[in-house]
């Protein structure tokens, strides 16, 4: 038997037929020809002991030769790249994008020319759970405070609320006991932002004793935030705080975007004595949000001009898996 023919029975032995016997797929187990199940296992673990030895060897290898540890793909590193990223624009567009941003209805914020009044309203007839989380965000937001709607329209509140110098308001959304919904809407001008809600998980349900989160003005991190929508939006979230934290409190508040979600968390930091490690606290609540619109000026469910929306079915605009739009 010459040696093509040999090639040929090992290829073969290697795939498997499906069950109609016209398609093949590499075969799972290459000892299955092995009748015997003790020397076919003894083989298999033979071969696994000796791949994780390999492994070890050339784990062994990259640290002495001190090699850069490799990332792993995900979904997030092989993403889509997108036009309106804005660390990847050329200096014309930079150019147009830090204009855009000195003419934004937050320019006035982030020129420090206000503080931020917020309010914090729910949907009508909110629920316990609802409720103790709006009052919590009262906590963690500077100078804002929590109203019931009293079954008024949202164009009604933001009236009220422009009269009475709010610079934004939230909105919170409940379904079957659960918030489900915000809407953040900033004053006078807009824009309107409407998050999808979920996770959300309270203060008590975290840990038990909340009794030691200050008052003083937390820091907020605004982290990968990385196309023009993005950096709207992460304009938008940041307003609603102060500018200037209150350092000695130690709190912090991070918006962390990852695929499209937007991770809220609240921590207490602090530092050993030598001031090199941090060690990080929770203080709660967590949640997450999903852009699922972005409208110019204030709410207008009927007449409302739409930055950014997503549009017919679900996940119709989720052509890929690796397309993120913030």
């Amino acid at each position: 038997m010459d040696e093509d023919m040999i090639e040929e029975k090992i290829e073969i032995s290697e795939v498997k037929p499906s069950s109609s016997n016209t398609i093949l797929f590499p075969n799972e187990n290459k000892y299955a020809h092995i009748k015997n199940k003790m020397v076919r296992n003894q083989k298999y673990k033979k071969e696994k002991q000796v791949k994780q030895k390999e492994k070890k060897k050339s784990k062994l290898e990259r640290k002495k030769s001190a090699e850069p540890k490799q990332l792993p793909h995900t979904i997030e590193s092989l993403r889509d790249k997108d036009e309106t990223f804005v660390d990847e624009l050329v200096d014309e567009d930079r150019e147009l994008v830090s204009h855009d941003l000195e003419n934004d209805e937050f320019s006035n914020y982030y020129k420090q020319s206000y503080e931020p009044k917020v309010l914090i309203t729910y949907s009508d007839n909110p629920m316990k759970k609802t409720r103790i989380f709006g009052r919590e965000l009262t906590r963690i937001i500077p100078n804002s405070v929590s109203l019931y709607r009293n079954r008024s329209g949202v164009k009604k509140i933001v009236q009220s609320a422009i009269a009475k110098d709010f610079t934004d308001i939230l909105v919170i959304n409940e379904h079957r006991k659960e918030p489900d919904g915000l809407l953040l809407i900033h004053l006078p001008n807009g824009p309107t932002a409407h998050f999808r809600l979920s996770n959300v998980r309270i203060t008590t349900e975290l840990r038990k004793n909340h009794k030691d989160i200050t008052e003083h003005r937390p820091e907020v991190i605004l982290n990968h935030f990385s196309t023009r929508l993005g950096l709207t939006v992460s304009r938008m979230l940041g307003a609603i705080f102060h500018y200037s934290p209150e350092f000695e409190g130690q709190r912090a508040v991070a918006f962390h975007n990852q695929r499209d979600y937007i991770f809220f968390r609240h921590y207490r930091y602090g530092f050993d004595q030598n001031g090199k490690k941090a060690r990080l606290k929770e203080l709660g609540p967590r949640f997450t949000l999903k852009l699922r619109s972005l409208q110019r000026g204030t709410f207008d469910s009927k007449y409302g001009q739409y930055e950014w929306i997503i549009q017919g079915k679900r996940h119709s605009m989720e052509t890929s898996r690796r397309k993120f739009f913030l």
